[in-house]
């Protein structure tokens, strides 16, 4: 549904702008997405740290850690709101100014968390509020991410779009690192251990704000590099055109439902992967999550995000080279063989990771797997998801298959595994893995090829 000529003519200055240096491209879509993954980061390591012991009330720490990962969830219920509203802008208004909003929708909410009173101090006004900040978190990340990702492709080289597209990828394993390499360095800094540590301690007491704290200043960056940009060329001619819809949701849901389906089952088994390996390997490795042996896995806390630190650079190493082969092979071929071998990483669960059997060497190979597997099934996502739309519903359709991926995938997947390793086993929890690799299989099969689709379409 197209607005009326009347509505659309061009005015004088709907032209498409003069190309922006490619270098500021890569830094604006890599730098923005650093920062809001780094805020989001922090959130989820507190969600297993910090937040059971301040924020809800004292009690069994089991139930704690499931309340704090369910508010730890409630951004990814938040995630498809956002992209639907600053998807709505960016269809509409453009990609530029749409992704300054989501950034500051961010950065804000992070920065008022390190602000919290805890529930010793309000009660359970402490909890709401943590939830209220954590949804307006997945707000601003709904948005950020198709923006991005717009922001990559639609200014590529032809033949080069999942290089190009790579570039925000990489800000996930960049925000990962900082946020976890923040947190390691107060933890060996205040000298605190998560399980001998009394309640007022320096840590709990103001060290953990820190983080959240300091993230305005890399908002303020983030906003100086992305008010530098000008509209990509792709959304200028749309306009120009006169092709905009007035309702992005409405067109996207009436032409385009297809994709939307395929493309949130292809995003499902790469978020599963990374928020099991990441957040629950966190809470379960470090024994706060105990077998239904009896038996806990023991790593120090410190040692564990030491660990942690070094799986991420393999995230970030094969992100470049999914990229490439991406470009090279397809979008599907490649998927559907990482696909697999994340399945496969998932069968392997039971004997890898048993409680019995789990030191740090055999942890930190099973973060590296995890952490390579991550890389390269995530890199190319920033490419297949925006070609599966036509330009002027591609911001909100991308999007929200995204985001919707992130509730049942993301939101849900810590819980689950929680609940899974506590009653089944861990080995259970690599067959929830697996099911989530065999419909992102299905989904796969399902998508045409889009390495040579016209990013134009409308």
């Amino acid at each position: 549904m197209s607005e009326s000529p009347a509505q659309s003519a061009p005015s004088a200055d709907a032209v498409v702008p003069p190309p922006v240096p490619r270098s500021r491209i890569v830094i604006a879509s890599m730098v923005g997405t650093s920062i809001e993954f780094f805020d989001f980061y922090i959130y989820a390591t507190a969600a297993v740290l910090v937040f059971p012991t301040l924020f809800f009330p004292k009690g069994d720490p089991t139930v704690a850690l499931l309340s704090s990962f369910a508010t730890f969830g409630l951004a990814f219920v938040a995630r498809p709101i956002g992209s639907i509203l600053f998807g709505h802008f960016g269809d509409r208004i453009g990609r530029k100014a749409t992704l300054v909003g989501s950034l500051l929708t961010m950065g804000i909410a992070t920065f008022v968390i390190g602000l919290l009173p805890t529930y010793d101090s309000v009660g359970y006004l402490a909890p709401a509020l943590l939830a209220l900040l954590r949804f307006c978190q997945g707000l601003g990340l709904g948005g950020e991410w198709s923006g991005a990702a717009l922001l990559a492709t639609e200014t590529a080289k032809p033949g080069k779009r999942a290089w190009a597209a790579m570039w925000p990828q990489l800000g996930a394993p960049i925000g990962f690192f900082f946020a976890n390499g923040t947190f390691l360095l107060l933890l060996v800094w205040l000298d605190f251990d998560a399980k001998t540590a009394a309640s007022n301690h320096a840590f709990l007491t103001w060290g953990w704000r820190i983080p959240f704290l300091a993230s305005a200043i890399m908002v303020v960056v983030g906003l100086y590099v992305r008010l530098k940009l000008t509209e990509t060329p792709v959304f200028a001619q749309a306009v120009a055109e006169g092709k905009k819809v007035k309702a992005p949701l409405a067109e996207v849901v009436k032409t385009s439902w297809r994709p939307l389906i395929i493309g949130t089952f292809i995003m499902l088994a790469t978020y599963t992967l990374f928020y099991i390996v990441t957040t629950w390997t966190t809470s379960y490795g470090t024994g706060k999550v105990v077998d239904r042996s009896g038996v806990e896995v023991s790593i120090n806390y410190s040692d564990f995000l030491g660990l942690q630190l070094i799986a991420v650079l393999f995230f970030a190493a094969f992100v470049p080279v999914s990229g490439l082969l991406a470009d090279r092979y397809g979008r599907r071929p490649v998927l559907i063989l990482i696909t697999a071998g994340i399945i496969l990483f998932g069968i392997s669960f039971g004997w890898f990771i048993s409680p019995e059997s789990v030191t740090d060497t055999v942890m930190l190979v099973f973060l590296v797997v995890g952490m390579s597997l991550m890389g390269l099934t995530f890199g190319p996502m920033s490419a297949i998801l925006p070609e599966l739309f036509p330009t002027n519903v591609r911001y909100t359709g991308s999007g929200i298959s995204y985001n919707v991926a992130s509730i049942l995938g993301a939101a849900v997947a810590p819980f689950i595994a929680t609940w899974l390793v506590h009653d089944y086993g861990v080995a259970w929890v690599g067959v929830y893995l697996a099911i989530a690799g065999v419909l992102t299989l299905i989904a796969l099969f399902s998508a045409r090829e889009t390495r040579d689709v016209s990013l134009t379409d409308v």
